[in-house]
This record gives structure tokens, sequence and C-alpha cells, in this order.
């Protein structure tokens, strides 16, 4: 059968990328249409995953709005001339809709209760909608739960196994203390009035007081006043390796927060949104969320604790996690071809 995939994001990519091999290898063939969002293009490329780019989104509500319409025209002349029997996605918006007017199924994923407002174009138009079991959300009659995380697509151990070379161009190595940082763009339509880390160069300092190395990443390469020569330089698609091997993560990505918390490397989150995901991971005492008031400080207080306490046994919480889910690749291969059946 024919698939065509859609990307948004860059995390996309990687919940993507073994279920295109293995779709692939089982003799289908998959397409992808790609945003130009972030590091999205680069890592397709690093990967060599063939694709065409069909647009990218506006900064601003309006600008969104207006480049989605365009988006969404490219892609419906697209999947006219491909002729897929499924077409799936994260979020999916685009999809779901082009879907409907082309007669193809749609699998539709997500794990982002708070992106409300593309929930509510998505939902109505989707043959499925597959999400976690932990999300909070009722996503209607055609909702598919799965005992998973997204970044269980590409971080399950059967999926990804780190390498300790990466850090060779790092100021790091793998048996040293180091923290990671993440700050982001929020640029993305679901982020619109959320907030996260603040008093960052005071933040560096405690975390700096207990002897731990620090690199931050940036979503838009451009580091804030004070943090200069903390910046790290590296391809996007090794990322990966630098979380596995971190003591800590600190930042406003849910994405890479998850990421890191199923890696076995303690997580500090900060932002106003509290997804089940976020929740399902505090559970498993993996993950540290702050929201609200006083959220720097108490975020801050959490960071150095962690680093203090270098008795807890992280890997332990990560083993008893995978214990209770499955490899999320496998869900995304099954649900395609489900829905082709």
């Amino acid at each position: 059968m024919d698939v065509l995939i859609t990307i948004q994001h860059p995390a996309h990519v990687h919940f993507f990328k073994h279920a295109i091999e293995e779709l692939e290898e089982l003799g289908h063939e998959v397409y992808v249409r790609a945003l130009d969002k972030d590091v999205a293009l680069s890592l397709l490329n690093g990967y060599d995953i063939d694709y065409e780019v069909v647009g990218s989104r506006g900064g601003s509500l309006a600008g969104t709005a207006v480049s989605t319409l365009a988006i969404e025209y490219r892609l419906y002349r697209d999947a006219r001339a491909i002729g897929p029997d499924v077409m799936t996605a994260i979020g999916g918006i685009e999809a779901a809709h082009v879907a409907k007017l082309i007669d193809a199924d749609s699998v539709i994923f997500t794990d982002t209760e708070h992106a409300t407002l593309s929930n509510r174009l998505t939902f109505p138009f989707a043959d499925e909608i597959a999400t976690p079991d932990c999300y909070l959300d009722d996503a209607g009659p055609n909702q598919y739960r799965y005992p998973s995380y997204h970044e269980l697509a590409y971080l399950h151990p059967d999926r990804f196994d780190p390498d300790p070379s990466v850090l060779d161009e790092l100021p790091v190595d793998a048996d040293d203390t180091y923290a990671v940082l993440r700050l982001v763009s929020w640029g993305a339509a679901h982020d619109v009035g959320d907030e996260g880390l603040a008093d960052l160069t005071e933040l560096v300092d405690r975390l700096e007081e207990t002897g731990a190395d620090i690199l931050v990443s940036a979503e838009d390469d451009a580091l804030p006043p004070g943090l200069d020569g903390y910046g790290i330089d590296i391809d996007p698609n090794l990322i990966h390796h630098v979380l596995a091997y971190a003591d800590l993560f600190v930042g406003e990505s849910g994405t890479m927060a998850s990421e890191s918390a199923v890696l076995g490397t303690p997580s500090v989150y900060v932002h106003s949104a509290n997804p089940g995901l976020m929740r399902d991971l505090s559970a498993h005492d993996l993950l540290f969320g702050y929201h609200g008031e006083r959220r720097n400080e108490r975020a801050a207080s959490r960071a150095v604790d962690i680093l203090e306490s270098p008795e807890i046994d992280w890997e332990q919480r990560r083993r008893d996690l995978l214990d209770q889910k499955t490899d999320a690749t496998d869900v995304v291969v099954d649900r395609v071809l489900s829905a082709a059946k």
C-alpha cells in the first residue's frame, strides 16, 4: 500500500523514522511531506529519509492560519497525485482534512491535550486518534489508547543504544557530572500565553555550585544574555546521546523533558502546561514538573537536590517504567496497517 506521512516538528522525525523503515521493509511505499520547522529537515537529511517540503508555519496566530491553508493546499495537491491508502501524522490538521478529501484513511497520533485549537480542527476528521494511555482527554469514539509514549518509538532500549563517543566534541565526558538546560522559542501555536524559565544566570550559578558542568541548548540557537559560552553545537540527531549520559535535564521543552526521563535522566520541567504524559512520568519519579507561582525557585531547588543526591538509582526507576510500556514504533506500524484493512 501507499502511506503518506506528514512531519510538522523535529520530534515527529524521530517518532516515525523506524516505522518508515519497517513499512518499507514490508514492501509498502512511504511518502514524506515536511514543514520547514527548526531542525526537522536536518534530521530528515541525517536519517537519509526522502521528503518534500510543503511549507512552514507563520509566527503569529494570523500567520499560522494563513500558512496552514497554504500547507493544506500543497498537501492536497501531492496527495491527489500519490493516492495514498493511509495518511498519518502527529497532530495532523492537514493530514486529517486532506485524507477526507481524497478518501484515504487517516491515523492521527497525539499526546498534547493543551493543543486545544488544533485538536478541535483535527479530531472530527480523523478515522483514528491514537493516544498514549496516560492522555487525559476523551478524543471521541475513534480514540485508540496504547501503553506507551511517543518518545518510546525511538528511545526504547530496543531502538536506541547511547554512544559515549558523541560527547567527544563537547566539554564533558560520559563519566562527568553535567546538566543539560533547554530553552524553547515559544513559537508553537499551543505555546501562546505560556511561560517557562526565568532568572537563567542565577539558575546556572546554583547548578554550577554543585560541581556540575552546564550545557545549554536553545531552540533558536540564540543564547540569552549571560549564558555566552554555555551553548552546545551538535548535530540534532545526536542530542539523545547527550541526554542519556547527563545527570540532570532542566528545561521548558516538553519533548526533551520526556525524552530525558525515559532515558533515565531525571528531568525538571518548567512550563505552564501539565499534560498527562508529564503526570505519568512524574508518577514514576523520573520527571518533576513546576508550574505557576514560584515555579523557578522550586525547580531550581529540586535540580540542586538531584545533583546532590547521587545515591538515587535513576536507572532502576527507568526499568520499572519500561516494564509497563511497549515499543511505540510497533504501535505505529500496527495502526497504519490496521487502517488500510
